[in-house]
């Protein structure tokens, strides 16, 4: 059974940075490309950054260039990602998912970022 552990959320003053993890479990986590997305207070989920099952392609949505960056450790069944240069607007729950399986989520980690 597909099974995603998010961590590494906190509270932190807008240009901090923080680091989230998602540990993966339950299918072969290095053949599938992978994916972070958040959700902010009142909003829909929205899509945040991928990388595919290698790390060798990364992607990101417009509003996290240059300062997200996505990256994953096969032999750590992981997938990370590093916020830089925090704004007000990043404040959300944040989620990882694998493609393969984009019904499967976990409980989310907590990002609020303040002034």
């Amino acid at each position: 059974q597909v099974q995603l552990v998010e961590s590494g959320g906190g509270l932190v003053q807008a240009g901090g940075s923080l680091r989230l993890s998602c540990a993966a479990s339950g299918f072969t986590f290095s053949s599938y490309g992978m994916r972070w997305y958040r959700q902010a207070s009142g909003k829909e989920r929205e899509y945040v950054a991928g990388i595919t099952s290698t790390g060798g392609n990364t992607n990101y949505a417009d509003s996290v260039k240059g300062r997200f960056t996505i990256s994953r450790d096969n032999a750590k069944n992981t997938v990370y990602l590093q916020m830089n240069s925090l704004k007000l607007e990043d404040t959300a729950v944040y989620y990882c998912n694998a493609v393969r399986w984009p019904n499967y989520w976990g409980q989310g980690t907590q990002v609020t970022v303040s002034s």
